[in-house]
């Protein structure tokens, strides 16, 4: 029965994939923390994201977020300037 059970939440279990998007700011709102990117993409950053000391209107940046597949995005972790490395 445990092996049943196991099984049967292993198979269940979600497995949760990094992955990155780049782009250019359109808007970002830090009282909200949500960030417009110029092709429309709307993300709702977390208190606990990385972000650079600035995020302004057109700046490149590139974006750390873990997806559940096809479920969406669990959670962005990090919010980098392209400028900051070195593109």
């Amino acid at each position: 029965m445990r092996t049943l059970f196991a099984a049967a939440f292993l198979a269940a279990a979600t497995p949760a994939f990094a992955d990155t998007a780049a782009g250019t700011v359109f808007t970002y709102d830090a009282k909200s923390m949500t960030l417009v990117m110029e092709d429309n993409t709307v993300w709702q950053l977390e208190p606990t994201t990385l972000l650079p000391e600035t995020l302004e209107t057109g700046d490149k940046i590139v974006i750390d977020f873990t997806s559940d597949g096809d479920n969406g995005v669990v959670s962005v972790d990090a919010i980098t300037s392209q400028a900051e490395q070195g593109a």
